[in-house]
């Protein structure tokens, strides 16, 4: 073989052999990106990312933007911040069931109103939530298996959302501020209660003792006020009386233009 296609051959190959160990330099680099316990597969052509009981305490960073489908269940989870998901404008499926999340914050969800169309929220520690957690959110909701407290706040949020099929039976009262409710899906209790209308007339009727407190201090004080002020007046005719004639009517007449 001549020198020259030697010298070419052994180049193509060390050339291929950089590109290989590059490749893999590459791939082990972004494996190493990713939390333990968590990989990225596809699934039915959707590119998914799996981070399922992988012992999480946050949302994980640098999930590939072009993920579809992300399954954070069965982890330990307390919050999600405002934009938790941001970077993940083709997400689809989101799953956080079996999580800790006691709270979510107003924009949690933000950017995902697009594509998003499941959500699953069950199996965590929601007490109360907002409606503006979901805000502009058009995905299918699964709420259920939460520790729930039925209120006005629950009603309002219940009525945002677009419940996922089959779950509205899992969202139970956990507390109340009527003890015959706790333990009945909320979707009953509703069926006979308004909450927002019973806040509401409770609140009304604070406004109106708190002002009827406040006119009756009103008055009070004018009563008061009259009072002393007769009283005052009394005092200081006695005392005119008691003094001589000429300085009495002097006196008398300042008191008198003092009154009117």
């Amino acid at each position: 073989m001549p020198v020259a296609e030697r010298v070419l051959l052994r180049s193509v190959t060390m050339w291929l052999l950089l590109q290989s160990i590059l490749l893999l330099a590459s791939c082990l680099r972004s494996a190493a990106a990713f939390p333990v316990g968590c990989y990225p597969s596809e699934e039915e052509g959707l590119k998914t990312f799996r981070c399922s009981n992988a012992r999480l305490t946050e949302v994980p960073r640098d999930i590939p933007n072009d993920t579809n489908k992300l399954y954070l269940d069965f982890n330990r989870i307390p919050f999600l911040p405002r934009d938790a998901f941001w970077d993940l404008p083709l997400l689809l499926e989101l799953d956080l069931s079996h999580n800790a999340i006691a709270s979510v914050e107003s924009g949690a969800f933000r950017g995902l109103a697009e594509h998003l169309h499941s959500l699953d929220l069950s199996s965590n520690r929601l007490v109360s939530l907002s409606k503006d957690a979901f805000s502009n959110l058009k995905a299918k909701v699964n709420l259920s298996n939460n520790p729930w407290l039925c209120d006005c706040r629950l009603q309002e949020l219940i009525r945002t959302v677009d419940l996922a099929a089959g779950s509205s039976a899992g969202i139970v009262c956990d507390s109340s501020a009527q003890e015959e409710h706790v333990g009945k899906a909320f979707l009953q209790v509703i069926a006979d209660t308004d909450f927002c209308n019973v806040y509401k007339k409770t609140t009304d009727i604070a406004m109106l003792v708190t002002m009827f407190g406040w006119f009756a201090m009103v008055i009070s004080y004018l009563v008061y006020y009259v009072r002393q002020n007769q009283e005052d007046a009394r005092r200081h005719l006695e005392y005119l009386k008691s003094l001589p004639s000429k300085q009495r009517r002097s006196e008398e007449s300042s008191t008198i233009s003092t009154v009117v």
